[in-house]
């Protein structure tokens, strides 16, 4: 835990096709942590627009961004290009080497991994894209949130809640993590039981796989150029 006298430096990075859930839920979370700046860091200071539409704009450019304590790196489908941008995973690399935690939501495991993060790690992303840890040196872990010494994981989504939850008891401790918590009143009871693949009715899991089909075969392509880059030895096939 730091003490709150020492004020804490958090950033996110920010790119086009990111899923805003994987940003703003942990922002809503960090960004109430006391003594704390958090900043929205992007390649330029042009907004960029989410999976689905919603505009969103840096306020720095990566290169401003002070030292940070916490890396927070989301997920989604426009994740799959910065997996080899040479800028974006050296900052990444750099950023990790001197923060307290580095917290990856979603896809965003796997841009931690193109940058050489997961090697030896346990870890855990979104579901239908668990497979491709390995890719990276990494132990799959199937929970919601993966915790191996200054990584932390969060899973899919809406999982980034959990995730940063957990950073700031790590950081400031429970009780400012359950002050938090109870100022957003978090206390999800969802309506349906099918917010994981174990659950959810089978036809359902297959329509959302069939939907996602084309970008999963992209990913394990990159995931498999990025393993070769790493001198990683790609899983078996089972």
């Amino acid at each position: 835990m730091i003490p709150e006298h020492q004020p804490l430096q958090i950033g996110s990075l920010l790119f086009e096709g990111l899923d805003q859930i994987d940003l703003t839920g942990p922002f809503e979370v960090l960004s109430r942590l006391p003594n704390s700046t958090y900043r929205i860091y992007g390649k330029t200071i042009a907004p960029v627009r989410d999976v689905k539409g919603l505009l969103l704009t840096p306020d720095a450019m990566l290169s401003a961004a002070p030292q940070l304590d916490v890396l927070h790196v989301p997920g989604g489908p426009g994740q799959e290009t910065l997996m080899n941008d040479d800028e974006v995973l050296g900052w990444v690399r750099t950023q990790a080497a001197g923060a307290r935690i580095v917290f990856s939501v979603c896809t965003g495991a796997l841009i931690c991994g193109a940058a050489g993060l997961l090697k030896g790690r346990r870890a855990t992303t979104y579901w239908a894209a668990m497979h491709l840890l390995p890719y990276f040196g990494a132990t799959p872990v199937d929970a919601r949130v993966v915790v191996d010494g200054n990584l932390v994981c969060a899973a899919g989504v809406t999982a980034g809640l959990d995730g940063a939850l957990t950073v700031a008891a790590l950081l400031r401790g429970d009780e400012a993590a359950e002050t938090i918590q109870l100022y957003m009143q978090y206390a999800p009871e969802p309506p349906f039981n099918a917010g994981s693949p174990e659950t959810a009715p089978p036809e359902i899991v297959a329509c959302v796989r069939e939907a996602a089909c084309e970008l999963m075969a992209r990913r394990e392509e990159t995931a498999q150029a990025v393993a070769k880059r790493l001198g990683v030895a790609p899983p078996a096939r089972t």
